[in-house]
């Protein structure tokens, strides 16, 4: 589908996924005012989980086989990075954690590579490269004023290991959806990241000090953040193609510095800042490289088909 020929609601399809992820580090900072990470945590996969058991397509059955990988997915995907932002957040703002996951795509790239077991091609190696330049000067501002003290560090540390994990549940995810739906797997997921992380989260729960803006922001985050933005990425890759769906995840480090500064004030370094956007040129690179793959994939597929009916 060419990008000339979207309407209105494809845009809208396209554009606020990544508006809500890029808000969700604002709203992580936010419930964090009320109750512990672990908290935090929780009611957003369990707000989550109750918002997309309201939509029938999501309760539809998987196949016994991907059940394992799907269990997989909601520790990969949910239960271990969403329980990392929080503890991050208690280090290093949330614009700053915003920022850095512009480079899920990086970790997505050369998980793939592994997996695949050869060299990513010139483009993506180069995009690699320009991503982790941009990683890095991302977190060293971070990395300096955190002098002797090692808070930010821990922090930077926490969200590379989330952004790892992501990296691997991404490319776990894409054959599950494939044959299975995007929510049905997405459901499923959500449901054991909520029996995983309930006995941390409940005792936060129950000792929180809730205010009406910390309750509104997690119901916000878990509803939207963990639930909705799934379910129209979902649909914008059935109406659009995954790979144009994903140029959603590019809004994510703008809207999080964006609120991150103008909502809750603050600081961001200016080389932070250029880190960013050299991180996401790098992950540009990576998407363009996917997309000449996949349509010399599409070429050569009718040309085989051709060749198989001469013979």
């Amino acid at each position: 589908m060419n990008p000339s020929s979207y309407r209105v609601v494809d845009w809208l399809l396209l554009i606020l996924p990544g508006v809500i992820w890029g808000a969700s580090f604002l709203f992580i900072a936010e419930g964090l005012e009320a109750l512990g990470p672990n908290g935090v945590t929780f009611i957003r996969i369990f707000v989550g989980f109750l918002t997309l058991s309201l939509i029938p397509a999501a309760r539809r059955p998987i196949a016994r086989s991907d059940w394992a990988a799907t269990a997989a997915l909601g520790v990969l995907w949910l239960a271990f990075p969403l329980s990392m932002f929080p503890f991050a957040e208690q280090h290093v703002s949330s614009a700053l954690t915003g920022m850095l996951n512009g480079a899920t795509a990086l970790f997505a790239a050369a998980v793939a590579s592994i997996l695949a077991r050869r060299m990513p091609s010139r483009t993506v190696l180069i995009g690699l490269t320009v991503g982790l330049l941009g990683g890095v000067l991302v977190a060293l501002p971070g990395l300096s004023e955190s002098g002797g003290s090692g808070g930010q560090t821990k922090g930077i540390l926490l969200i590379v290991a989330a952004l790892i994990s992501y990296g691997v549940a991404v490319n776990l995810a894409r054959p599950l959806q494939r044959r299975n739906g995007a929510l049905p797997v997405i459901w499923r997921a959500l449901g054991l990241a909520v029996l995983l992380t309930a006995p941390f989260g409940v005792p936060d729960v129950l000792e929180a000090d809730w205010t009406p803006r910390a309750l509104a922001a997690l119901l916000t985050l878990g509803a939207f953040g963990t639930a909705v933005a799934h379910v129209m990425t979902a649909t914008a890759a059935g109406r659009m193609g995954a790979t144009a769906a994903s140029a959603t995840a590019f809004l994510i480090p703008v809207v999080a510095l964006a609120l991150g500064v103008g909502v809750r004030h603050e600081h961001v370094a200016w080389l932070s800042i250029l880190g960013a956007a050299v991180c996401l040129a790098g992950a540009w690179m990576i998407r363009q490289a996917t997309i000449a793959d996949e349509r010399a994939q599409m070429s050569v597929a009718p040309h085989s088909a051709r060749t198989r009916a001469i013979s």
